[in-house]
């Protein structure tokens, strides 16, 4: 059979993998998009869930809020992660205990994560008060998790200290590939070190960079330990994410009609980010 038909052989091949992907992944969208438009008794209403969920003020809300907590935890995360690879690229002194250190927080569990920092950032009793009115730099207590203003850049603090080590980690990996040739030539050009790092670094490490946006675009998009574990959303739905609200809509208040709903719009929007990043990366490689 295989000789007279080498495709038909590779299809049966990959057809338990295949069978694997439809259990995993196909059913269990489609039963989403099926539960969408059913109420909480499994009776059809066509959309009137999605039409719930769009009135929803909190919608909104929540929609501003994961993109602001995504988009400002994934600039400053691979801004410093590139900068601390960089870095431990160089021959220093304890470059291997650097190195090692530098992964505490990625490996550190999301919720101990989670729970240390809220209590690091109490109000009453938290380090983070203590040293800072100890330092003079502020009067009094601050609500770091309480205040409206404060919660959400202290929440994207929080992640960015727990994913920046990733970066960290894969721009090294990247850079332990650039070959010395490459520098020595730069250096005989005459070229400083951000040159080096302009010139030599990050073409080698466009790639890189690539894969790991995506996948901190995609994790930021569906994390919730971080925000969930320290504030639950509020106060008053300051810090309340996408995500948490599909959490809240289906496990909190039973709307599993509505969450579902939510569920299916927001990956539509996820795509649509997705697709538009990779579009206009391929673009700039083409330019």
């Amino acid at each position: 059979m295989s000789s007279r038909n080498p495709q038909r052989t590779g299809f049966l091949f990959a057809l338990p993998a295949l069978l694997a992907l439809a259990l995993l992944i196909v059913y269990p969208l489609l039963h989403t998009a099926a539960l969408s438009a059913m109420d909480d008794s499994g009776r059809y209403v066509g959309s009137r869930n999605y039409e719930r969920i769009v009135a929803s003020s909190v919608t909104l809300a929540a929609l501003w809020n994961t993109f602001y907590y995504v988009g400002a935890s994934l600039v400053l995360q691979m801004t410093i992660g590139a900068a601390v690879g960089i870095m431990l690229n160089q021959k220093f002194r304890a470059r291997g205990l650097a190195r090692s250190l530098i992964l505490v927080p990625w490996i550190v569990p999301g919720i101990v994560a989670a729970t240390t920092w809220a209590w690091m950032f109490h109000s009453e009793f938290g380090i983070v008060n203590y040293m800072l009115q100890t330092a003079g730099v502020v009067d009094g207590p601050v609500g770091w998790l309480t205040s409206p203003q404060l919660v959400l850049p202290s929440l994207i603090a929080v992640n960015v200290w727990k994913m920046f080590p990733f970066v960290a980690v894969m721009v090294l990996a990247g850079l332990q590939a650039v070959p010395d040739s490459r520098y020595e030539a730069a250096r005989m050009d005459g070229a400083n070190f951000m040159d080096e790092v302009r010139y030599v670094m990050i073409p080698h490490l466009r790639p890189i960079l690539f894969a790991i946006t995506l996948l901190l675009l995609i994790w930021g998009l569906n994390g919730i330990t971080l925000i969930y574990a320290m504030t639950k959303g509020g106060p008053a739905n300051r810090s309340l994410i996408t995500p948490i609200q599909i959490y809240k809509q289906a496990f909190e208040f039973f709307r599993f009609g509505e969450a579902a709903a939510l569920s299916v719009m927001f990956f539509g929007v996820v795509l649509v980010l997705i697709a538009i990043y990779i579009w206009l990366l391929g673009r700039r490689s083409e330019t």
